[in-house]
């Protein structure tokens, strides 16, 4: 069956990439970063996690405006996931910029790059972040720091909520689940030793299944005290929204 699926889906994929890529991006730009920007990269999005089988269902309801979303990190695809629900400028790896497809749309798709190691870099991606916060626009970020094994959720980092806590801005938690009762993370996940391009190529092959995105409750400012308290809050309602899957 997987031989099957790479036969249909290598050309769904070739499709999206070469003909649909191109146009979503000459589309961004038009649009400016209003609305049309916006909704052709939902679009897009959606459309490459269906080449993937990936059968979106979402749950809850993405806050407008300057909103801290936050999620749990399973692989690349998370990105297009949540791009597929709402416009968010993610904070990133610089590495990514050299990723194929991925790469190119995360540099058109109001991302803030961070260079890891960097001191200067992460306090400029603060001030980035608190300042579109500000403005009345959407900022996603991985608190985990970065992908696992897809087998447990990690501690969420304190330090990326600081940018709200600035902004007074509230924080949106948003659960990933791929998979029923979330059992196909560690299949989505990078194996051991897997780069980008191997795992897309896995994926291609793998069988349909549903993708839930939890939009939780979000946390608005003053609810809880300091960055700390945000955290703790935001990996619980995550690690709730897993479970109830």
């Amino acid at each position: 069956m997987r031989a099957f699926r790479y036969c249909y889906r290598l050309p769904l994929f070739a499709w999206h990439v070469l003909i649909h890529l191109p146009i979503t991006l000459l589309l961004m730009a038009l649009g400016n970063g209003g609305p049309l920007s916006h909704g052709i990269l939902r679009w897009w999005a959606g459309g490459l996690l269906r080449v993937f089988g990936m059968r979106v269902q979402r749950i809850g309801t993405p806050l407008p405006g300057g909103t801290l979303f936050v999620a749990n990190h399973v692989s690349w695809i998370d990105i297009m996931a949540l791009h597929s629900q709402h416009m968010m400028g993610f904070i990133a790896k610089s590495e990514i910029r050299r990723w194929p497809v991925v790469g190119w749309v995360t540099t058109h798709a109001e991302t803030i790059f961070l260079q890891r190691g960097n001191g200067d870099s992460l306090g400029l991606v603060m001030a980035e972040m608190a300042q579109r916060l500000r403005a009345g626009r959407a900022v996603a970020a991985f608190p985990e720091g970065g992908t696992r094994d897809g087998r447990e959720l990690g501690a969420f980092h304190a330090r990326i909520f600081t940018a709200a806590v600035e902004a007074d801005a509230p924080v949106q938690p948003v659960a990933l689940c791929y998979g029923a009762r979330c059992e196909a993370q560690p299949i989505v996940a990078f194996a051991p030793r897997e780069h980008f391009i191997g795992n897309l190529v896995r994926l291609l092959g793998e069988p349909s299944r549903p993708l839930r995105v939890c939009f939780m409750p979000p946390i608005l400012p003053g609810e809880h005290e300091g960055r700390r308290g945000i955290a703790r809050v935001a990996r619980e309602r995550v690690l709730r929204a897993m479970s109830e899957a």
